[in-house]
């Protein structure tokens, strides 16, 4: 069971943040597995503690506790009060890291060759459920059986990038995915969507001609359904450009750091919008959260310890990316979940949360990245 666990643990971490995102399951099952998960890891850790010092404390993963020690020395002497929420944030962000490192280093080749399809699979099922629950994809803004259709897109367009990202021969099935998941996410009527997946194609087959007729395919897809009352990606760009309320956002998120430059509003002010913050009337009833990963950071623990969690994924992250280019492994599925993050926490908080798909998948796959570079500088 043991064994188990430190194999499998993360793959329920990650799945649960999935059943957060379904109403009918994020007010009980899933905060009973994602405690349960929780207490399991530290109480394995407390009682295995070789594995702390084999597996925690491995090269690879010194990045994730340094992290956690930033926070520990932020929550201890510099949250302006005891605060239940701060020190949960603490422990679930530790056990988190550490489910994460123990799964790579237990499970390794898993991961290296079959998680990519269990990702599919999943959010396969979570889009075809959908589909039978509300068949109406251009009624509105598309969600599906998800709370929120952003989050639906999220997971769907992450999923288009496992399957286009695949080195093995394309089956019919996967064409059929590689369609369903791009209608799914451009029904959803998030412009990032159209984003990543730009992004996408343009790391899988950079500037070639393949590149350019997808190009004229989109320019096209993007004149017709633009010219039709629909609220898609495409609509929803074409009018209003991928910045417009973002602009806002961001103004307000500055404004609300200048009141807490230096300390930030505590580590439970993860979501981009303090609590304690009083929002302008002329922004009441609107989502005026950052929707920037980096200004969240720095909301929630200020510009000095801010700087320092940022750096610390900068730095890995630019190791890794110009490691593995180098290594002609560009077509890393993991390494593009890297980068698009990096670009995408510009429009989304992507970096800051405990219980966020995109978020656990990336700091899932930089760990991943860091284990393999170990392994292959090993073996050289």
């Amino acid at each position: 069971m043991i064994a188990w666990f430190y194999k499998y643990g993360f793959v329920l971490l990650l799945l649960n943040t999935i059943l957060y995102s379904i109403p009918e399951t994020n007010i009980t099952i899933a905060p009973t597995i994602f405690y349960f998960l929780m207490g399991t890891g530290l109480i394995l850790l407390i009682i295995n503690p070789s594995q702390i010092k084999d597996v925690i404390f491995h090269r690879s993963f010194l990045f994730l506790l340094l992290i956690s020690l930033v926070n520990l020395v932020y929550f201890l002497f510099f949250e302006s009060e005891f605060n239940q929420d701060s020190l949960e944030f603490l422990m679930a962000r530790f056990v988190q890291f550490s489910l994460i490192s123990l799964s790579i280093y237990h499970n390794y080749d898993y991961y290296k060759k079959k998680f990519s399809s269990l990702i599919i699979k999943i959010i396969s099922i979570i889009v075809v459920l959908g589909l039978f629950v509300d068949p109406d994809l251009l009624s509105g803004r598309y969600y599906g059986i998800i709370w929120n259709p952003n989050m639906l897109a999220s997971l769907s367009v992450l999923a288009f990038s496992f399957v286009l990202m695949k080195n093995e021969k394309r089956t019919n099935l996967d064409v059929l995915l590689l369609i369903l998941f791009f209608i799914v996410s451009i029904a959803t009527g998030s412009r990032l969507a159209l984003l990543i997946i730009t992004v996408s194609f343009i790391y899988k087959f950079g500037l070639s001609i393949r590149n350019v007729f997808y190009a004229i395919i989109g320019f096209i897809l993007l004149f017709l359904i633009s010219s039709i009352d629909l609220n898609t990606s495409f609509n929803r760009f074409s009018s209003q450009d991928i910045l417009n309320d973002r602009t806002d956002q961001f103004n307000f998120a500055v404004n609300n750091l200048e009141k807490e430059f230096w300390f930030g509003y505590g580590l439970s002010e993860y979501s981009g919008l303090p609590s304690n913050v009083d929002v302008p009337e002329e922004y009441q009833g609107l989502l005026i959260a950052s929707h920037n990963g980096y200004l969240s950071i720095f909301l929630q623990y200020g510009i000095i310890f801010g700087f320092f969690i940022i750096l610390i994924i900068m730095r890995k992250s630019l190791m890794l990316s110009s490691y593995f280019i180098r290594k002609e492994q560009k077509d890393n599925i993991f390494l593009f979940i890297v980068i698009l993050t990096l670009i995408a926490s510009m429009f989304e908080t992507l970096l800051t949360g405990i219980n966020e798909f995109h978020t656990i998948l990336f700091w899932f796959s930089l760990s991943y990245l860091s284990y393999s570079k170990y392994l292959q500088d090993y073996e050289d």
